[in-house]
């Protein structure tokens, strides 16, 4: 298939896990991919992977002063953005009574504000038509102990969604929500928590999804592009769940 042939395609947090794979996917059907992350290392190899058809750049997505920088990068290459998957974020797991304000920041700042101010940059590069599919979370939905503020900040930009594609439609642009269940990805070794603890924590994960696994990063791609190829053209403000059942049996 070649769904995005001739196609510019923008992956923040492309350098690893779902971000990864779905800048693949789209390579994979002719898109002319660009990728962010803050690895310098972690974006060669990823680069590499997509097999000069991706452009690697580095950027914070916590830092709304890169998300214009990058815009700007973007505008100074003359392109034009067909689909952007708004990936970049963090999660950190903590009990409620030991969060504190450094780490609600930390994870507002790039998973809400970052996502916010990235969009709002790259408003001017978004041909009409373009869609925009923003990586939410089931978190936002099941009260999972110990994910509050991972949780409210997927909660926020589910609602994001749906305002943006009030705004945008004018524009042509589409914004869509994809939230993934446990998947098997990087992430689950950055949330903190020590080897036992965590391979504990993913046990108690997986037998609460019904299909009996994790998902794997190419199953949520695969969703991605359908919400950003032609196919998907009279889906907006919509969020799809792909958990497995784990929030939906």
């Amino acid at each position: 298939m070649s769904r995005f042939e001739g196609k510019a395609v923008l992956v923040t947090g492309g350098s690893s896990g779902i971000g990864l794979a779905t800048a693949r996917a789209f390579a994979a059907e002719g898109a002319r991919v660009l990728i962010t992350g803050r690895d310098p290392e972690a974006l060669e190899k990823a680069s590499a992977l997509l097999r000069g058809k991706g452009v690697a750049l580095r950027s914070d997505a916590g830092d709304s002063a890169a998300a214009k920088s990058l815009a700007a990068s973007l505008a100074a290459r003359n392109i034009k953005l067909d689909a952007v998957f708004v990936n970049a974020g963090v999660v950190k797991l903590s009990p409620f009574p030991d969060v504190d304000e450094a780490s609600w920041d930390h994870t507002f700042d790039t998973n809400v504000k970052g996502a916010y101010f990235q969009i709002q940059a790259l408003l001017p590069l978004l041909n009409r038509g373009a869609s925009i599919v923003i990586n939410g979370s089931i978190n936002a939905h099941i009260g999972m102990p110990n994910s509050s503020v991972y949780a409210a900040s997927k909660a926020a930009l589910i609602s994001l969604a749906k305002t943006l594609s009030a705004e945008l439609l004018p524009r042509g642009v589409r914004v869509n929500v994809v939230s993934p269940g446990p998947v098997t990805t990087p992430l689950y070794g950055k949330l903190g928590l020590d080897a036992a603890t965590l391979e504990t924590v993913a046990a108690q994960i997986q037998s609460q999804v019904p299909l009996g696994r994790f998902g794997t990063p190419e199953e949520i791609a695969a969703t991605v592009l359908h919400l950003a190829g032609p196919e998907s053209a009279f889906i907006v403000g919509t969020e799809i769940i792909a958990d497995g059942g784990m929030s939906q049996l």
